[in-house]
């Protein structure tokens, strides 16, 4: 980044603290105590911004002369295709099954030590795999109509997060403690994909027992964004985003409870889809969610394709599938719009990107020239307590382990402050990322005991009827899906509450999909997210679609020859 760029930005960010201090009078509107918070909230904000100055700072030095590793290009087409597209030419019997699979093995196997996106694999099954396809569709004993129906993506190979079990592969869910325990069946959404004729293939990188959004742990290490190495992949989904960007896989599935689906296809530039909560099971997954969390935590599709997505979630959702309206044909010309630019400004987080908001006023021009649609602005007051709302909403889980619990895998806790100092002389098997998010859980300040705690559950209940009066029956969102593109390695840490764009939908129970919009100036992508009612996610696919077509969806990030 040219030192004039950084000047430009610096500037930026000193003239967003003017303006945010005289926002700060908004508050008087909420039912958060007056005097106490905008003291609070001009501190974090002064805080938020010199951290915001020095790490740009810091960062660009650091990886300015950092090269990255262009991935090899692209020479087999096979791997170009969708999985929809697959699965009618493995049925079709213009590809084999065997060669679609070894084409994507081979492909991992390429970009693999220069991203570090797959974790374990079961290759040597998966080849088996697809042959027993093959010879299936030599048999004959299934027309064409009914392998469509019955085994709609036969032979087909996908990849899942290494949070959920894979029958006969490792499942740690990025913790140290659990790197030798090998999953003895599968999860729900694995079955399910197995009945439709797919090959589970391989399970892709984490964070530490999911919970941050950059892809690193103790057992595997960091995974590189494919677009720039020396940028995250988002977490906690990012190896599996990573791996699609890249063509090693055609699709995928992963979990979401504060944006561990959308962050990573955001930074990566591919869709993802968080479906409405209690659609798709979550059972077979770490860590284990309970009580409420079990609706902020949701699994669904991911793929470079938008046509993916739909006949991906249908299946997931299996016997749940009558409550979304996945065969009504949405008409994007009748849909109302409306769009939020952000998150009316927190004090704890980045003020949203120049070019991520030039790319949602491209898409409000786009449906104004094409169809004559009028999107309109919308402010939401209480958005900008996203991050004490979440945390509030977390900490209303009853009977709930906590994260420091769950990193000694419920046998007790681990002692936070001593894992410090053991990360400080390198011998500590967590993460600094854990280790803060233990801390942030003793200090949490929106626990059941402060005084905030009931008014900012109320907020968050009025503000999801708000949104859902507003969307009614025909109505979308667009809404940033992260504040910035793809940050350098370890940022989060001097950003850490960036996720609340992602994180409040998710305790606002909205279905969501991540919508790749090309590639900024940092040659990394851009995006937005489409939020739509509860049960409508007909629309919000439906949109994506529409922006896939205008904008040009996934870029491939290798040269195709």
């Amino acid at each position: 980044m040219p030192i004039s760029r950084l000047e430009t930005r610096v500037g930026s960010l000193r003239s967003h603290l003017q303006h945010s201090r005289s926002s700060t009078q908004e508050i008087v509107e909420t039912p958060i105590t007056v005097n106490r918070m905008k003291w609070l909230d001009l501190f974090l904000r002064t805080v938020r911004i010199s951290m915001e100055i020095i790490s740009r700072l810091v960062f660009w030095i650091v990886y300015r002369g950092n090269p990255h590793t262009p991935l090899p290009p692209i020479t087999n087409l096979i791997l170009l295709d969708s999985a929809s597209t697959l699965a009618v030419k493995i049925r079709t019997r213009k590809l084999t099954s065997e060669e679609v699979v070894r084409s994507f093995i081979a492909r991992i196997n390429e970009i693999n030590p220069i991203l570090n996106c797959v974790v374990d694999n079961r290759f040597d099954d998966a080849i088996k795999d697809a042959q027993a396809v093959d010879e299936l569709l030599r048999s004959g004993h299934m027309s064409e109509e009914e392998l469509a129906l019955r085994k709609p993506f036969l032979g087909v190979p996908f990849t899942i997060k290494d949070s959920f079990s894979v029958k006969g592969l490792r499942q740690t869910a990025g913790l140290w403690i659990r790197r030798n325990m090998v999953a003895e069946e599968d999860a729900d959404v694995v079955r399910i994909m197995r009945g439709t004729g797919a090959i589970p293939l391989c399970v892709t990188n984490v964070s530490e027992l999911c919970m941050w959004w950059e892809s690193a742990n103790t057992i595997y290490g960091r995974t590189n964004n494919p677009y720039q190495n020396c940028r995250i992949v988002g977490g906690s989904s990012g190896g599996e985003a990573c791996l699609q960007a890249a063509c090693g896989t055609p699709f995928g599935i992963g979990s979401d409870i504060g944006g561990s689906i959308r962050m990573p296809c955001f930074f990566n530039g591919i869709f993802g889809h968080k479906p409405t909560n209690g659609i798709v099971s979550n059972l077979g997954q770490e860590p284990v969610a309970t009580g409420e969390a079990t609706q902020f935590l949701v699994t669904g599709p991911m793929s470079r394709y938008v046509q993916d997505l739909k006949p991906m979630l249908k299946i997931l959702a299996a016997s749940n599938v009558h409550m979304l309206k996945l065969d009504e044909k949405a008409n994007v010309r009748k849909l109302r719009y409306f769009y939020i630019e952000d998150d009316g400004g927190s004090a704890l987080v980045t003020p949203v990107h120049s070019e991520l908001r030039a790319a949602q006023r491209n898409i409000v021009l786009h449906l104004e020239k094409a169809y004559g649609i009028k999107a309109k602005k919308v402010t939401l007051k209480k958005l900008q307590f996203g991050v004490p709302m979440y945390f509030a909403k977390l900490a209303s889980i009853e009977e709930a382990h906590t994260f420091c619990q769950e990193l000694a895998l419920k046998k007790g806790s681990i002692n936070v402050w001593f894992e410090f100092i053991k990360w400080i002389f390198r011998i500590s098997h967590n993460t600094l990322p854990g280790l803060l998010l233990g801390v942030l859980e003793k200090l949490n300040n929106y626990s059941k005991s402060s005084e905030d705690f009931p008014k900012l559950l109320t907020m968050c209940t009025d503000l999801r009827n708000e949104i859902k009066e507003l969307l009614g029956e025909d109505g979308v969102l667009l809404f940033p899906s992260h504040a910035t593109p793809a940050p350098y390695h370890c940022q989060p840490l001097f950003r850490a509450f960036n996720f609340v764009y992602t994180a409040v939908i998710n305790v606002l129970l909205f279905p969501s999909t991540q919508c790749p919009l090309g590639l900024g100036s940092d040659g990394v992508p851009l995006g937005i997210q489409v939020v739509s009612n509860h049960y409508h996610d007909h629309l919000s696919l439906a949109v994506a679609a529409e922006l896939e077509k205008a904008f040009g969806g996934w870029v491939c990030p290798s040269q195709v020859l």
